[in-house]
């Protein structure tokens, strides 16, 4: 009888007990239950009667250990993560509960993946289970949970077995990205991180560039040259970086000469939007998101923002403003990327965050641009994108209408020698119409062109010149009056 009795009270007890943790499982809050845990595990281990045995009490309640693998750590993105999502990724779909679908262009089939944000995984009999989870400020977490007995398989050998697969399946499927940055507005959106992309398909390559052939050589010798220098900059004690100003008129190739690059070097492209960014401490949490292998592009960056330097003529208005209106100029001005701080990410201490990186800026008016920005060691390299020469046309040429030589190639010549047009438009002349190449038709098109060129260019210069002489006359008889009135 006592031992029936004894075995209802503890049957008694451990139903109370079950059922007060799963109403405490339910009823409190996350972080209510961790710090109530916490107590009641701490409070157990100081109490010196059960010291002994509080490692086992500690298992009986929390038997599973979480590991957590943030997307960004601190400033600088975190590739485990990384190789982590794409490793998930790869997981065979036909235990999937849920799959997302998608047509790649120019693909017949569809590609499916796993749009699930827990996954089970199995590891030298261990069974692991892997979460997507989405904080409140957006930032993304990969949450590893396994029981407490597997510790020293999953730190040992699971995690590397993990990673270094998901880069070798990222290695083995590689595809170059075109990426551009969300507004900081939206950093904190569940949906959005600060980089969104694209697949990379640009068919440029320098082989296609209208351009002489001694200055591809020469740019292209220079991307060799960093692309194998991972030991020489080691040397030398400089950041493996290197940086290139893109300038000249517009349609003369800036975009396609980027284009050619990362193809040649299959580097992905990061198109840095500048007016998107709010200070500099949000440029330099951009920027070390960047991955390595990549061209950080600045395009018409005289236009994009600011970045003279110097005080300009709305600053020292502030001083005549009203308060109201002086405290919303001071801070629209305050939500600016600085000059100061665009250069100490290509060439301060913020420029080693990161390995073989290449910073492109574009142009059309350098003259705009503040000497320290575009100085040798920040833009390594300046290459002039100019108006379209004979050497360069013959290159578009063989790219539209598969032609080395032609009767109307010398007077061509003699025009490209005396006008300014861009490759842009002399390319837009050779197009095919309707689909259809016509060799003679579109040369002759591009002649006809280039002479009424001729006749406006110099019909202004005429014009600029008429105007200068007048100018001249004017001063002239301005200073016979006045020594006439002298006299």
């Amino acid at each position: 009888m006592m031992m029936g009795d004894t075995m209802r009270t503890i049957g008694s007890s451990m139903a109370s007990l079950f059922f007060f943790w799963a109403t405490f499982q339910q009823i409190f809050p996350d972080h209510l239950k961790i710090a109530i845990k916490e107590f009641l595990l701490s409070t157990i281990q100081q109490l010196s009667i059960v010291q002994r045995f509080s490692d086992r009490i500690i298992n009986f309640f929390s038997p599973y250990i979480v590991i957590n693998f943030p997307e960004y750590e601190e400033y600088r993105f975190n590739h485990a993560f990384a190789a982590i999502e794409t490793y998930l990724g790869a997981k065979a779909t036909d235990k999937a509960q849920k799959l997302r679908a998608s047509q790649v262009k120019e693909s017949k089939g569809l590609v499916l993946k796993r749009d699930e944000t827990k996954v089970r995984d199995v590891y030298e009999g261990l069974n692991v289970w892997w979460e997507l989870v989405t904080g409140t400020d957006g930032d993304r977490t990969h949450r590893l949970t396994f029981h407490r007995r597997g510790l020293e398989i999953v730190t040992g050998s699971y995690i590397k077995y993990v990673v270094e697969e998901g880069k070798s399946i990222e290695a083995r499927n590689k595809k170059m990205k075109l990426y551009t940055n969300n507004p900081s507005s939206d950093w904190g959106s569940s949906k959005k991180s600060m980089w969104r992309h694209i697949d990379f398909k640009h068919p440029a390559s320098f082989q296609t560039l209208a351009m002489e052939s001694k200055k591809k050589e020469e740019i292209l010798n220079d991307l060799e040259a960093f692309s194998n220098g991972k030991e020489y900059y080691k040397k030398i004690g400089k950041a493996w970086k290197r940086g290139y100003l893109l300038h000249g008129p517009p349609g003369t190739g800036k975009s396609t000469m980027i284009a050619a690059m990362a193809n040649h070097l299959n580097y992905s492209i990061y198109d840095l939007e500048l007016t998107a960014i709010q200070n500099n401490s949000e440029l330099r949490k951009l920027l070390t998101a960047t991955s390595s292998k990549s061209i950080i592009v600045i395009g018409d960056i005289d236009c994009s923002v600011d970045l003279t330097g110097k005080r300009s003529k709305r600053d020292s208005d502030l001083f005549s403003k009203n308060d109201g209106e002086k405290g919303k100029e001071e801070q629209n001005q305050s939500s600016r990327v600085t000059l100061s701080g665009l250069l100490n990410f290509i060439d301060g201490i913020w420029s080693a965050c990161g390995q073989e990186r290449i910073i492109v800026f574009t142009t059309n008016h350098m003259e705009k641009l503040d000497p320290a920005l575009i100085r040798r060691g920040r833009m390594d390299m300046h290459i002039e994108l100019s108006y379209c020469s004979f050497e360069g046309f013959k290159v578009l040429a063989k790219n539209y209408l598969d032609l080395d030589s032609h009767p109307l190639f010398v007077k061509i010549e003699s025009f490209l020698k005396e006008i300014n047009v861009s490759p842009a438009d002399v390319a837009e002349e050779l197009m095919a119409k309707n689909h259809k190449i016509d060799v003679d038709g579109s040369l002759k098109d591009l002649v006809q062109s280039l002479e009424r060129r001729k006749k406006n260019q110099r019909g202004n210069s005429h014009d600029q010149k008429k105007k200068y002489s007048d100018r001249k006359l004017g001063i002239f008889n301005w200073a016979s009056k006045q020594l006439m009135g002298r006299h």
